[in-house]
């Protein structure tokens, strides 16, 4: 249940966490590895995951302009 509006987490590792119900609305997650994370219930309206690693560890353009 997070709080991470609008947080910056370009490259950051977020191998395995539990992000459950958390709220990534505006989020930076350019280059950041979601692999394992669990995602139930999170938000990521406005989110950008340029070249980010998602949880089944696969690559996601998510809110890329290019």
């Amino acid at each position: 249940g997070a709080n991470l509006t609008n947080a910056n987490l370009n490259g950051a590792n977020l191998t395995d966490a539990n992000l459950t119900d958390a709220n990534l609305n505006g989020a930076n997650l350019t280059d950041a590895s979601l692999t394992d994370a669990n995602l139930t219930g999170a938000t990521l309206y406005g989110a950008t995951g340029c070249s980010t690693v998602t949880p089944a560890g696969t690559l996601n353009d998510y809110g890329c302009t290019n």
